[in-house]
């Protein structure tokens, strides 16, 4: 009989490539998968319920409490016909005098609800409990938490079956340092918690070695690697939807449009670049910002901006890449010690990169000769780097032809196998032993 898993991640999963390759190979080799991600009417066309593969299905909880919901709902009714409101509140005034104790609850309540940490607390706390709910009402052999902000549902959900289930805990960043989790309850947490867990699974070896310093022990190792492609990509028509000739170079970003990725340093280096259009393709806080930088700089007809494009279709933006970039700035350890997965995309569509210096990205981009390394927060270099580039279009095409053969050793079809030992081991070490089963 297959082993049931429920799997947590804090996101609406349309875009998470790591969680997506992880799922799915979990389900082509028997597992049942059920993953709890979140839902948001604010997302058009996100189901509740996505089946993915026969083995493979994602349930998405609601992101807001029925209560909260309801008095949002009357205050936007409110606003829009004011007039109206002076019935609920006649009836809240009379009210006050006949069920004094129930009306002021009803008002703190409305109260605390415009409060935006209050509302914010209340939000997290009930996608907190239903994805608990969900996770306890399957008959689950395994619980697998990504990242830190669902290890207590997989805790929780390990801990009170009747007979206690293996928890793996999938850390896709370094939860102690990384931006906006600077406080060092989180470092705490994360110690408190990982007592739980039976194994704990992080990107590469550097993590893996800063885990070992900090915890005590080493982690499983699974890099970011994309899936294999064996076929040709068909073409987007990229250059067409921008408006640009076919024989334009294309400067490539895709990914988070996030603080501490470099981004402004590409903007800053564009006017010293001397051809091509920068291209940004994906969504984030600090888009709007970028794009008014643009802007103020007069270089729209030099930089363009995408939104986020589906999993399943972005090899084919990307192989319009003339180069990529992947210049992420040392603003935490978590930056520092990333692989990225972008890097690994870029080398899977055939496109040169652009990179930071940082150890496993250099690491990859030297040994492979795919690319080059830059000071990442020193526009003036990036920009040096990129003009060598396309002055040297014979090395370019070398660059991308070694991007063809490495990406027969960086790719998920072999990377996947990791996973699949991790959950054997598991389960083996689960039959034979109650106690706990964390990696050494």
């Amino acid at each position: 009989m297959s082993k049931k898993v429920c799997m947590f991640v804090w996101n609406h999963f349309t875009n998470d490539a790591r969680v997506m390759r992880e799922c799915t190979a979990l389900s082509e080799s028997g597992y049942r998968v059920d993953l709890m991600a979140i839902h948001d009417p604010g997302e058009p066309g996100l189901a509740k319920f996505e089946k993915v593969n026969e083995n493979f299905h994602v349930h998405r909880v609601r992101r807001y409490p029925a209560l909260l919901q309801l008095l949002q709902r009357t205050l936007r009714l409110f606003k829009k016909y004011k007039p109206a409101a002076v019935i609920p509140l006649t009836l809240l005034f009379l009210s006050f005098y006949t069920f004094p104790l129930l009306t002021g609850l009803i008002v703190l309540t409305l109260f605390l609800a415009a409060q935006t940490k209050v509302r914010t607390v209340w939000i997290r706390f009930n996608i907190f409990m239903r994805m608990v709910s969900k996770g306890l009402r399957g008959s689950y052999d395994l619980y697998h938490s990504n990242d830190l902000n669902t290890l207590p549902q997989g805790i929780l959900c390990s801990k009170l079956r009747i007979k206690r289930k293996p928890l793996i805990y999938d850390s896709h960043e370094v939860q102690t340092s990384r931006t906006g989790y600077e406080s060092k309850m989180y470092a705490r947490l994360e110690k408190l918690w990982l007592t739980f867990t039976d194994v704990m699974i992080v990107e590469n070896h550097t993590r893996a070695k800063y885990n070992e310093d900090v915890y005590g022990f080493y982690p499983e190792v699974l890099h970011n690697y994309p899936f294999m492609q064996e076929n040709e990509v068909t073409l987007y028509p990229l250059h067409k939807e921008l408006g640009l000739p076919e024989s334009e170079r294309i400067l490539l970003y895709q990914g988070g449009i996030q603080t501490g990725r470099g981004l402004d340093k590409l903007v800053k280096a564009m006017p010293m670049i001397k051809e091509g259009t920068l291209v940004f393709i994906g969504d984030g806080r600090i888009k709007t910002d970028l794009q008014k930088m643009v802007k103020d700089m007069g270089l729209e007809g030099r930089i363009k901006f995408l939104p986020k494009v589906p999993l399943e279709n972005l090899p084919s933006y990307t192989k319009n890449g003339y180069i990529g970039f992947q210049v992420l700035n040392n603003v935490c350890f978590n930056h520092y010690s990333a692989s990225s997965n972008k890097l690994f995309e870029y080398m899977m569509a055939g496109v040169p990169v652009v990179a930071c210096g940082f150890p496993e990205i250099r690491k990859v981009v030297e040994e492979e000769g795919t690319g080059v390394c830059v000071d990442s927060h020193d526009p003036n270099d990036i920009a040096e780097k990129v003009n060598d580039l396309l002055g040297s279009p014979d090395q370019v095409e070398q660059m991308s032809a070694r991007c063809s053969t490495a990406k027969h050793r960086y790719n998920w079809n072999l990377e996947k196998n990791k996973l699949l030992e991790i959950y054997n081991d598991l389960e083996v070490m689960s039959d034979n032993s109650p106690a706990s089963m964390k990696t050494d």
